[in-house]
C-alpha cells in the first residue's frame, strides 16, 4: 500500500520539509548588536568565574564562553541532562526565574577539593548533604555576584537563591514558552571538563539592551555636521622656502651632502592644510620636542 507521503517523496525526489511555527511578536533570535553586547559581558564573567573556581576549589580552572542564544524555557531544558545541578534564582520584580546549571557529579568533586581532598577523586552521583549544600550555596552566591558585576546595568536587579534542584525535567523556573537568554560555557576544573549554562529571562535583559539600529534624529542636522567636521583629523605641514636644483645635482647627491635652503631665519614658515596656506609660524620648542608658534592666520 502506498501512502501519500511516499507518493510525494517519489515525485519530488526528496522528503517534505518540516515547518516550524515562528511568532514574529516574540522572536527567538538575538539581533547582532544585542548578541555582541551579551557576548562581551558573558566573556568577562567567564574570566571572573575561572578565577573564583581556582581560588575556592584550589584546582586550576578555566571557563570559556561557547555560545549565547535566545530560547524558550522548554527548548532550554531539553538541552540539559536529566540529572544535573540547577540553582534557581528569584529576580525582584519578575515572575520567571534565572538558572545557573552545571554537572552534578562535577559539583561533588569540587566540594571534595574544597574539603581538602587531593589526587584523583572517584566520581559519585548522589544528592548533596547539608554541609555540601551549604558549600554549594556559598559558591554560587559568589558566582552570581560576579555575573551581576560583569553584566553591569543589564542585570542590576536583586537576585536570591530560591532552590537547588537535581532533575532538569521537574524544575519549573519559568513557563515553557518564556524566552530565556542562554549562555553556554565549557567548564574545565583540573582534569575534568563539562558544560555549564546560565539562563536569564529575556524580559529582564532586552529592555536594557536598547533599540537595535536606532534611527538618528534629523533635528539640528546642520549643527551635528559642523560638529563632526570640526572634530575630523587633518594633516598639517610646515613648509620652508623652496629651492630649485637641476637633475644633475640630484643625481650627484651622496650621503652626508647638505642642501642649503633660501629661507632666512627671520622669515615665517608656511603652515599648510591640504596644500593650502592657513597660517604663518616661527620655529620654537615645546618641552623637548621641536614645534612652531603661529604668528598670523590667513583669512579666506
Amino acid at each position: 500500500m502506498t501512502t501519500s507521503r511516499q507518493v510525494r517523496v517519489a515525485r519530488t525526489g526528496r522528503p517534505p520539509r518540516a515547518v516550524e511555527v515562528y511568532d514574529f511578536q516574540r522572536p527567538t533570535t538575538l539581533v547582532r548588536e544585542h548578541s555582541r553586547i551579551l557576548e562581551v559581558a558573558f566573556e568577562t564573567f567567564a574570566r571572573q568565574w575561572s578565577t573564583q573556581l581556582t581560588a575556592r576549589v584550589r584546582v586550576v580552572s578555566q571557563v570559556t564562553l561557547t555560545d549565547v542564544s535566545m530560547k524558550t524555557y522548554d527548548d532550554y531544558v531539553q538541552t540539559l541532562p536529566t540529572r544535573t545541578t540547577m540553582v534557581v534564582y528569584e529576580i525582584q520584580g519578575v515572575a520567571p526565574r534565572a538558572v545557573v546549571q552545571f554537572p552534578h557529579t562535577d559539583a561533588l568533586v569540587w566540594i571534595a577539593h574544597m574539603l581538602g581532598a587531593g589526587g584523583a577523586i572517584p566520581e559519585v552521583d548522589r544528592r548533596f548533604t547539608d554541609v555540601e549544600r551549604a558549600l554549594v550555596t556559598t559558591l554560587v552566591e559568589e558566582t552570581v555576584r560576579d555575573l551581576r558585576n560583569a553584566m553591569g546595568r543589564l542585570l542590576d536587579v536583586p537576585m536570591t537563591i530560591a532552590s537547588i534542584q537535581h532533575n532538569s525535567q521537574f524544575t519549573q523556573a519559568a513557563s515553557t514558552a518564556e524566552l530565556m537568554v542562554v549562555a553556554e560555557f565549557t567548564l574545565r576544573v583540573g582534569d575534568r571538563q563539562g558544560r555549564a549554562t546560565i539562563a536569564l529571562p529575556s524580559i529582564v535583559l532586552l529592555p536594557r539592551l536598547g533599540e537595535p539600529n536606532p534611527a538618528e534624529s534629523t533635528a539640528h542636522a546642520a549643527e551635528k555636521v559642523r560638529h563632526h567636521v570640526a572634530a575630523a583629523l587633518l594633516d598639517v605641514r610646515v613648509r620652508f622656502a623652496e629651492r630649485t636644483i637641476s637633475p644633475r645635482e640630484v643625481l650627484d647627491l651622496r650621503v652626508g651632502d647638505v642642501i642649503t635652503l633660501p629661507h632666512h631665519r627671520s622669515r615665517p614658515l608656511d603652515v599648510l592644510v591640504d596644500n593650502r596656506v592657513m597660517a604663518r609660524s616661527v620655529i620654537g620648542r615645546s618641552g623637548s620636542r621641536a614645534a612652531v608658534r603661529i604668528t598670523s592666520t590667513e583669512e579666506k
